[in-house]
């Protein structure tokens, strides 16, 4: 399955540009992000060439801007699966069941994500920056919410957050790759999150 890019991310997003980014998601998913060109874009958008060169000026802004949509979507999807006030435990098993449930519907841009992105350089620092902010701030606002405050936990410190989010991620890297079930990495992913989660000295 594709992806497809999330109309809250975006905003108001120019018709063309939205279906510019429907149509890297789909060739990544076809192709990969590499062996995608500008060609394979449009065709997928059903577009032109020129309308693409209208909205963005290379494959790669394109793909950044894809990257900070979808990673602006999985903490949307993150944060509304999660009952704050349910039990810690169950918290936890939200958040990895919604990020898994995301992995599965697009995996190849997760693993662009983790993989491509970070071959682009300089580029790719304020997206990255960006994702792990994003996500960094989701976990310890999660980790602070009513079902942690009745246990008696203490929110997640950001480098908690941070080695919590760099395992996760690369456990689903090794996942995709090697075309296993992404769901073999829940009960990992919830196991290591109470670990961390959990009372601290």
């Amino acid at each position: 399955m594709t992806a497809a890019v999330h109309d809250a991310a975006c905003g108001n997003v120019d018709p063309f540009r939205r279906r510019l980014l429907n149509g890297l998601a789909n060739s990544i998913g076809e192709r990969g992000y590499r062996a995608t060109t500008v060609a394979d874009i449009v065709r997928h958008a059903r577009t032109s060439k020129r309308t693409f060169y209208d909205q963005f000026s290379s494959k790669e802004q394109c793909f950044l801007e894809l990257l900070r949509a979808d990673t602006e979507r999985l903490a949307d999807d993150i944060r509304t699966a999660v009952d704050p006030e349910a039990d810690w435990h169950h918290q936890i098993r939200q958040a990895v069941e919604a990020y898994v449930h995301h992995i599965e519907a697009r995996p190849a841009i997760t693993l662009s994500w983790i993989r491509e992105l970070p071959s682009l350089g300089a580029a790719a620092r304020p997206v990255q920056r960006h994702g792990l902010q994003l996500l960094t701030n989701l976990l310890i606002d999660l980790s602070g919410s009513a079902g942690f405050q009745r246990a008696g936990l203490a929110p997640l410190t950001p480098p908690l957050a941070v080695i919590l989010l760099g395992g996760l991620r690369e456990l689903t890297a090794l996942a995709v790759e090697d075309g296993r079930d992404v769901r073999e990495i829940v009960e990992p992913a919830v196991d290591a999150s109470v670990a961390l989660l959990g009372p601290r000295q």
